[in-house]
């Protein structure tokens, strides 16, 4: 059972802020925490200091708690002795200025080629064969561009001062509208270009005669990046892939892919329309795992011994 002071923290916090029952419920959790924290040191939570604080999320650490669960711990310990000291029963507020551990940034999921390359030959083997063929154009040029899916979505057919992207079939260039409006042109590969060439083919079949949306649903009106992200999984689950497939897996996929047969990664960052190179730097994680398997499985002195 908790204090009878931590209980009228937790009933401000439900009765008074009106925090929701999951919220409380995590408060509690905390609270028990540190509860225990401080009765296995002996020490009176209303006169715990800072190095008791950082000792006792140092225990939390060591118990296999992540940075996201350590970060709730300290939000309801600092709400305690911020609602502790309002009732005037303490002078300071241990918790203030202790932060938790940063939470690692999970690498992005990227596909390998054959899988890249599996998903692209069933993108086109629909039932229907003109949405096969849009479907084709879209995976192609998704892995084949580095496309965002709202990038994609915006596409027109033609080029026009209204249209905030378009593909160039002549030059093969996919001019785009990407974050914080800004423009940049992306080469379009052999295969991309072919499957555009078969989607345009039949597009007028499909879109209505004044939709200017370069890819269009069954109703003729442009594609949504829902309707895309959708299809894309379905297309994935046919294809047998292992993972659940979404339009931005196809964007890793291109970066990785890219990096793992250039090293450029300045260009990536152009292609990718980065800001700040900073965020590209998470494909050369990417590209040192891919290495790091070809060792393992290649380099004699890799396997441990048993």
């Amino acid at each position: 059972m908790l204090q009878p002071e931590l209980e009228r923290f937790l009933q401000h916090l439900a009765v008074e802020r009106r925090l929701a029952a999951r919220t409380v419920a995590l408060y509690r959790d905390a609270l028990k925490s540190l509860q225990a924290c401080a009765a296995e040191e002996g020490t009176d939570l209303a006169t715990a200091q800072v190095h008791h604080v950082r000792q006792w999320v140092a225990q939390l650490r060591a118990r296999g708690l992540g940075a996201r669960s350590i970060a709730i711990a300290l939000a309801a310990w600092r709400g305690l002795y911020r609602w502790w000291g309002l009732q005037g029963a303490l002078s300071h507020n241990p918790v203030d200025g202790i932060h938790a551990p940063k939470a690692a940034k999970p690498l992005p999921k990227a596909l390998s080629v054959d899988q890249a390359v599996a998903l692209a030959d069933q993108s086109g083997a629909g039932e229907n064969p003109l949405l096969g063929a849009r479907d084709h154009a879209i995976v192609e040029l998704l892995y084949g561009c580095g496309l965002r899916v709202g990038e994609l979505v915006a596409l027109d057919a033609s080029a026009s001062p209204k249209a905030a992207g378009w593909v160039d079939c002549a030059d093969r260039t996919a001019h785009v509208l990407g974050k914080g409006s800004k423009r940049r042109s992306v080469p379009v590969g052999g295969a991309a270009a072919v499957a555009l060439d078969q989607w345009l083919a039949v597009r007028a079949e499909v879109a209505r005669g004044d939709e200017p949306a370069l890819f269009v649903s069954r109703r003729g009106t442009r594609l949504s990046a829902s309707q895309v992200r959708a299809r894309l999984g379905q297309l994935a689950r046919t294809a047998g892939l292992p993972t659940r497939v979404h339009p931005h897996m196809l964007r890793h996929s291109f970066a990785s892919h890219l990096l793992q047969s250039s090293g450029d990664l300045r260009a990536v960052q152009e292609l990718l329309g980065h800001a700040n190179i900073a965020t590209t730097q998470v494909y050369t994680k990417l590209d040192y795992q891919h290495l790091a398997r070809i060792y393992d499985a290649a380099h004699p002195r890799a396997k441990r011994r048993g």
